[in-house]
């Protein structure tokens, strides 16, 4: 009899709880905007979804983001937005933009429950964001002189526009932003420091856009090869330090504290600009803010790309495998990480060996996209003594079963072009401020050529 009584009393015990937590669930408060949805936006999504930006709509308010409501849930869900693209087994990056999950399930929640507006007096304080520039008011700002008129159609080859900083001292480069005067026709912008004395582009005439060799270039093109030439690419990138770049999802260049980029006294920006055509004719002009360090650094940042130019990728092949690989040659402290293909581009992999042959995954991104740009910056610096090789691994998908791709019947090869790819493996890397960043290619001698190995590596020879 007593055991039936314990069993009864469990029972009533049981239903009271069970009717306590589904009377708690039905009485609960669903999510609302302005309490619940706004903080999570303001943390994870206007900095691209506000006006000006480059997202396509607004989510600084109710009325903006309501009609989106559906497509919201659905991008998180899937984890597609916010962008983010590295497999969370490798790698500590400080800026994952990886949404939490319960930050994803308050926004599937809203929108479940009808995305209800609430009350306006419990939105969190807006966020502050300066008009135009996401790193804060430029200490200086560098802008095309002139407006680039873009077709409506046809292929616009890369154009090059050299600014002359006129610095009359060094300036160390805290943070650097690159504004497109008109998004929609900037594909892309890359800002190389060119030292003063430099012959490279001795020729151009400043503020004038122009395209360097483009004789040579249109006859490569005629006869079916890449529409660049690949050794003068690798040459840009090693005599010239690239300062900042733009592309979808790239965000601004801002270094550590005590970490800066140098400029160097009568330096020129050579500015490399990739348009594409729209249907309708447009006009571009391009800035560069800048905003200095404070104080001298304790580091120099320098950016280094680990670059395959030579490959021929068949067609109709789903996983093509390109690789490519630098080699430091001095002590450095790596940063941050930036793959970059093109339509093609399927999967691409960052790997360190270390002088002890120890080997290290550094980022994998299992599903490459190439109208998402990102920087992966490591929360701690990696450390890499002199020796470590930084190895890529990239596959490519030209077949017909990838919706992007151009052309399945193509052989592509490296190019300026969308049609055509690339396989580069950009990293920063920080050596003491005093340093010769020269010493990272082959100790302290200046580098006299480059050529591209059997396997598309390039190699330079002192």
């Amino acid at each position: 009899m007593r055991s039936v009584s314990c069993r009864l009393a469990v029972s009533r015990i049981a239903l009271s709880l069970f009717l306590g937590v589904a009377a708690t669930a039905a009485t609960s408060p669903s999510p609302t905007f302005y309490k619940d949805v706004l903080p999570v936006l303001q943390r994870n999504c206007q900095n691209c979804h506000r006006p000006g930006e480059a997202a396509p709509m607004s989510f600084l308010d109710y009325g903006s983001t309501r009609p989106w409501a559906k497509a919201i849930k659905s991008e998180v869900q899937v984890k597609k937005m916010p962008p983010w693209l590295a497999d969370p087994h490798y790698g500590k990056f400080s800026n994952d933009r990886s949404l939490s999950d319960a930050d994803r399930n308050t926004l599937v929640a809203w929108v479940d429950a009808g995305s209800r507006e609430g009350n306006p007096t419990e939105a969190p304080q807006a966020v502050a964001f300066l008009e135009g520039w996401n790193i804060g008011k430029p200490d200086l700002v560098y802008t095309m002189p002139n407006a680039f008129e873009v077709p409506a159609k046809g292929t616009i080859e890369y154009q090059y526009v050299v600014i002359p900083t006129h610095l009359s001292e060094d300036k160390w480069v805290q943070m650097a932003e690159v504004r497109p005067g008109n998004r929609a026709v900037v594909h892309h912008v890359i800002a190389f420091i060119r030292p003063k004395g430099s012959k490279w582009m001795a020729g151009a005439q400043p503020g004038v856009a122009f395209v360097p060799g483009k004789d040579a270039r249109s006859r490569r093109g005629a006869e079916g090869n890449a529409a660049a030439d690949p050794q003068e690419t690798g040459l840009e990138l090693l005599r010239n330090e690239l300062l900042v770049g733009y592309a979808p999802g790239m965000p601004a260049e801002i270094c550590a504290p005590g970490v800066a980029k140098l400029l160097p006294a009568g330096a020129d920006l050579v500015i490399q600009l990739h348009y594409t055509s729209t249907g309708k004719a447009a006009t571009d002009q391009t800035s560069i803010g800048l905003i200095f360090s404070k104080q001298p650094p304790e580091r120099r940042e320098i950016t280094v790309a680990a670059m395959n130019v030579l490959f021929a990728i068949p067609p109709g092949n789903s996983n093509y495998e390109v690789k490519s690989q630098f080699t430091l040659r001095a002590d450095a402290e790596l940063v941050n990480l930036m793959p970059h293909m093109h339509l093609r581009g399927k999967d691409f992999v960052y790997k360190v060996v270390y002088p002890s042959g120890e080997t290290s995954t550094l980022l994998s991104v299992p599903r490459y996209d190439f109208n998402w740009q990102l920087v992966y910056v490591f929360a701690q610096p990696v450390l890499l003594p002199e020796g470590s090789r930084i190895e890529c691994v990239a596959h490519f998908d030209n077949s017909a079963n990838n919706p992007y791709n151009p052309d399945p019947n193509a052989v592509v090869h490296f190019g300026d072009q969308t049609w055509d790819e690339m396989m580069i493996g950009w990293f920063d890397v920080t050596v003491p401020a005093i340093a010769d960043p020269r010493d990272l290619y082959r100790g302290r001698r200046v580098s006299r050529s480059v050529r591209v190995d059997d396997v598309g590596r390039l190699e330079v020879h002192p």
